[in-house]
């Protein structure tokens, strides 16, 4: 029997210091039908309550409450399409309109589209809603633009965008890492000192290498990642990257940009073996 001494965000906060915690800190990343599985199997009806019994430090998420317009069901803020497609035990959403993708220059998007923005969002209830989360770490705020980038273009387009449309892939990227930069800081301003980390991701690799030229990712993601890391800096959080696959390439410029935390070290992945990763990065 596992006997806790710490609380999840003790413990937490432990490892992130370089410190020892009681034990290694558990996450836990699962589709809504394996939860549901669980809780159903454990007879729990509080999420809290799962976690408690599996030993797992799962990090509370906390955003605005959206209050804009009415958003057409299967639509996103950006104005993409969504559908759910079935995999038998649940479904998952896909995009099946990009909005921005007949267009071939900046001027074309800027007369017809409007980017969200903050104002479409209330803040003031973030407060209440880590009331019962004291004692978990607390997720708030980050920036992953370039997945609804290639929503807003197409996934194909959005590739070639970083060779032969750069003018457009900065105009857009701008716009979206600035709409990340406010909600981000409104949310540290309503529970200052209150969020552990902020998730400031992309996914960078496949399986076998990265997706794209480090020249372009140093390019284009690498420094407006690092106003939204300085951002999280500033206010005593911590910055959890995320990406998949093989990204050994790029995770010297990540750690100089500002990272924290690495989330998933893919060992299977090549030139992920942990062994390897650990020994060339100490």
């Amino acid at each position: 029997m596992i006997e806790d001494t710490m609380t999840p965000r003790e413990r937490w906060l432990r490892v992130l210091k370089r410190r020892g915690p009681d034990r290694l800190p558990m996450d836990y990343w699962a589709t809504p039908e394996v939860t549901q599985s669980l809780m159903s199997h454990f007879g729990f009806f509080d999420l809290k309550d799962l976690y408690k019994h599996l030993h797992v430090d799962v990090p509370f998420k906390v955003k605005p409450v959206y209050i804009g317009p009415k958003i057409p069901k299967n639509l996103d803020v950006y104005g993409c399409r969504f559908r759910d497609i079935s995999y038998g035990a649940g479904t998952y959403r896909e995009c099946i309109s990009d909005p921005l993708k007949q267009f071939n220059t900046v001027e074309e998007i800027e007369r017809n589209y409007s980017w969200p923005n903050t104002d479409l969002y209330d803040y003031s209830a973030i407060s209440e809603q880590i009331a019962d989360w004291w004692d978990y770490p607390i997720e708030g705020g980050g920036s992953e633009p370039f997945l609804d980038y290639k929503n807003l273009r197409g996934q194909e387009q959005a590739f070639i965008d970083l060779f032969r449309h750069p003018d457009i892939v900065d105009y857009c990227l701008d716009n979206m890492f600035g709409f990340s930069y406010e909600n981000t800081r409104k949310i540290y301003r309503e529970i200052p000192g209150e969020i552990t980390y902020s998730y400031v991701a992309e996914d960078f690799g496949s399986q076998t290498g990265l997706l794209m030229n480090p020249k372009m990712i140093r390019l284009f993601f690498l420094p407006r990642m690092k106003r939204m890391m300085d951002l999280a800096h500033e206010n005593a959080a911590y910055v959890f990257f995320h990406s998949d696959g093989a990204i050994r390439e790029i995770i010297p410029d990540m750690i100089e940009t500002g990272i924290d935390i690495l989330n998933p070290i893919q060992w299977r992945s090549r030139g992920m073996e942990r062994e390897k990763l650990k020994k060339g990065l100490r």
